[in-house]
């Protein structure tokens, strides 16, 4: 079986480091590094298997079809390139803010 390909776009790229920054200077870098490698390997499983996220229902009016998979606090938004085998990660939301959020950034 062959792997997807997992592509990041630049503001969830942006939402990582974001992510890294806030636990490194409000906590330590330990905890910096533990959140950040998980949701890194929440998504990394997304290679093997794309559709084991759920449709994200905020988002359903969309042109793309988006999925979200939960790490920890955060919801990972991604859509399924499934004849080009790529996973396109748009968004890691934090899922502590307003949901309503989430529809402003796609």
């Amino acid at each position: 079986m062959k792997r997807n390909r997992i592509i990041w776009s630049e503001f969830a790229s942006k939402q990582l480091d974001n992510i890294f920054d806030y636990y490194e200077k409000r906590v330590s870098i330990t905890v910096s590094l533990k959140i950040v490698q998980s949701i890194i390997a929440d998504i990394e499983k997304l290679e093997n298997n794309p559709f084991i996220g759920q449709y994200e229902e905020l988002l359903k009016n969309r042109k793309l079809e988006y999925k979200s998979l939960i790490s920890t606090n955060y919801k990972i938004i991604y859509t399924i390139d499934d004849l080009n085998q790529i996973i396109k990660i748009y968004d890691i939301f934090d899922t502590r803010q307003n949901p309503k959020k989430i529809i402003k950034n796609k």
